[in-house]
Formats: C-alpha cells, structure tokens, sequence
C-alpha cells in the first residue's frame, strides 16, 4: 500500500512540474514578453489568457499540497515536506489574484500586492525545501540543483533591479524548479518506501508484588489506566504498556496478528510469574489468545467491554484496513490529526490529552465513557477478588 501511495504521490509531482511549466508555450501568446519581462506578466488583468494561467497556477499549487499529504512520513524530513507544502499553498493564493496592467496608472491594487507576495513567499519556500532535503538525501546532483537555483534567484532579483534580462533568469530559475518537482516524482518512484522506526515497546512499571498487566483498548494510551493503576498499586505490580505505532512505542513495518499481539503479552510478562491480564475492548482477543496460548503464565483474566465480532466483514470496511496503516503513515495523516486530533478526542470522551498523544498522526479517540466504564469495572474486579470470567462471546 506504502508502494502505491509513492507512485500516486510521484505522479501528481510529475503533473505539478507540467502545470508550473505552462509559460513555455505561454510566452508565445504575448508579444509584450520578451527576454527582460517576467513571466509573471502572463497574469497581468488585461492579458487575453490570464485567467488560464493564473488557474494553473492554482492547481499546481492545490496538487503539490496533495502530493505532499501522500510522502509517506520520514521524521528527519519534515521541514522539508513542511515548506514543499507552502510553496504549494503560496502557488496557489497567487494564482487567485492578477497583476495590475502597466498602463492602467492609479495605486497598486489589492490583487496585484497579494499575487507579488505570494510568489516571492513561494520562491522562498522552494528554496528552503531543497536545502533541507538536499541536506538530508546528501545527493550531489540535488544539492548542483539547489545551488543552481538559488544562484538563478539572485540573478532574477539583480537583473530586475537593473531592468535587464529579468525574464531570461526568471526562465532559468522556473525551469530548475520544475526539474526538482520532476526529481521528487523520480525519488519516489525508484527508490523503497522508508520503514517506520522500530523499537522496543513503552512501558510503565510501578509497585511490586503480584503482577498485573494492563492492556488497551484501540487506540488507547497507557495514562488512561490511571485510575485503575492507582487502586491497584498497593501490593500489585502494575505494568501499562502502549502498543507498536500508538502512545509513545514505536512502529513497526510488520501489520499486527493475534499470535503476535499474545507473544507480546507473555514477553512483558517477566519471568515465569503469572501475571493478571486485564483488557479492554479488543485487547480482550489478544488476553484470550494469550490465555490459551500460555496458560502457566496467567492467573486471571479480566476482560473489560469486551469487543464481540457479530457479523461478516464488509467488502469495503476490509479494503479500508488495509490502507489505513499506509495512510496513517502519510505527512497528511500527521497535519490532520496534529490540528484536529486534539479537538476529536475531547468532542468525543471529554477528557483532556495530557500528553500530546493524540497529535502524533496515529491515533484515534477512544468511545465516550470509556473512564467511567474503567472506573466501574475496578470497583467490580476488585469487589470478586479478580475471578471475573471471560463472556461468552469470547469463548467460542
């Protein structure tokens, strides 16, 4: 899935290059443009075809952001992709405005201002996604490009300020970046999707005595046991553990199984202790398949709201989970989820997010309610002395 995000995002790269191209033909459409005029002039109000290109302007930049949204996510590269996105953005706000024409006389318009800030915004942005990126790929022929082009800017900007040749540098340096665009879609095209970092899972290890561990639900991030750890710490070790891609643990390339979700279980177990496993939602399949994978190593199962499978899959729910890893792996996801994940996990269960955790681009917020069902089942689960059985939803 990772590999089919690369190539969409490849070729709305590709198509991007295309469209910031569109003066080459354009500037045969006028006869006003010449070596010394910039290309900019194309947009000016009174020109026959400023419309198109001001809306090729406006697509490009529109489909930059969107092949951005698809990279999937390298950490060392964000501010790279970071400001990739606002040359997009900066494209496409100047694409919205015209150039004042040349002899209309009067002040500045509106327009004309937003559309001249939006380019040189726009120039800046590209130029500090190259040295970043070139920086950390440490390739020679990006980092020729980006001193090209930067050497092409300050020509543009010199020429203009002596009224020579501004366009001809102009041209120099809207090439260089359409090649950079064409780099981008190369890069993703040939080389192997990155692989999410790896590591050992986080976990939280407080009191001692007999062991209890604690397993989340989806989603679900170790400080919301908090409740339920502070009743048990006193003569219990307790032990909250966030699951690979979730909380603070990192992810891992392989997709999650149920063998590998009950390996999991017995390995934060320590030693040959057996252990309390209490579980919420669908951790309650993982603390099952653990259970009877490992019997010797459990002394009690608590299953919290168990998760119960009552139908057959969906067509389009299956197709969903699958690409959803890939997604969720995209510079998209994180800006998404870093601006509004916050908001939809407090809409959802009213609690705040201490930690940040739902910021990341890998979470989603847990089912309203969920504190007070945790806070009724450790009253429950202490009241029986922890023999709660298993339902039998889960016990086919």
């Amino acid at each position: 899935m990772e590999r089919r995000l690369s190539l969409a995002a490849a070729c709305v790269f590709a198509v991007v290059a295309v469209l910031v191209s569109a003066w080459m033909p354009g500037q045969f459409t006028s006869q006003a443009l010449d070596l010394h005029r910039l290309v900019g002039q194309l947009t000016v109000a009174d020109q026959e075809w400023s419309a198109l290109f001001r809306a090729c302007d406006t697509v490009a930049g529109l489909a930059c952001m969107a092949g951005v949204a698809l990279v999937i996510r390298v950490r060392e590269e964000w501010q790279g992709w970071l400001a990739m996105a606002m040359f997009g953005l900066c494209t496409a706000v100047g694409g919205l405005f015209p150039l004042d024409c040349a002899g209309c006389g009067g002040p500045l318009s509106f327009a004309h201002r937003a559309h001249v800030a939006a380019g040189v915004a726009a120039n800046a942005a590209v130029l500090v996604a190259m040295v970043v990126l070139s920086a950390r790929w440490r390739s020679t022929f990006t980092w020729l490009l980006t001193t090209a082009t930067c050497a092409a800017t300050m020509a543009t900007h010199v020429a203009d300020a002596v009224g020579r040749y501004a366009g001809l540098a102009q041209r120099v340096q809207v090439t260089l970046v359409a090649v950079w665009l064409l780099y981008l879609a190369a890069r993703l095209l040939v080389e192997a999707t990155p692989s999410p970092d790896s590591g050992p899972v986080h976990v939280v290890d407080e009191g001692s005595g007999h062991v209890v561990l604690l397993s989340s639900g989806p989603a679900g991030a170790w400080y919301q046991w908090e409740a339920v750890a502070e009743g048990l710490r006193e003569g219990n070790r307790v032990l909250r553990f966030d699951r690979p891609g979730l909380g603070l643990s990192p992810a891992v390339p392989t997709p999650p199984t149920l063998y590998g979700e009950a390996a999991r279980l017995a390995a934060l177990v320590p030693g040959s202790e057996r252990a309390t496993v209490v579980a919420r939602s669908v951790a309650a399949w993982h603390a099952e398949a653990f259970a009877r994978l490992h019997p010797l190593r459990v002394a009690r199962l608590v299953l919290v709201d168990p998760a119960c499978e009552r139908g057959p899959n969906i067509a389009w729910a299956g197709g969903l989970r699958a690409w959803a890893p890939a997604l969720g792996a995209t510079w998209g996801a994180t800006a998404l989820a870093r601006t509004l994940g916050w908001l939809a996990h407090t809409l959802r269960t009213g609690l705040a997010d201490p930690h940040g955790v739902y910021r990341t681009g890998r979470w989603s917020p847990p089912r309203r309610g969920s504190g007070w069902r945790r806070a009724r089942w450790r009253r429950t689960w202490r009241r029986s002395g922890g023999s709660i059985r298993s339902p039998p939803c889960l016990s086919r």
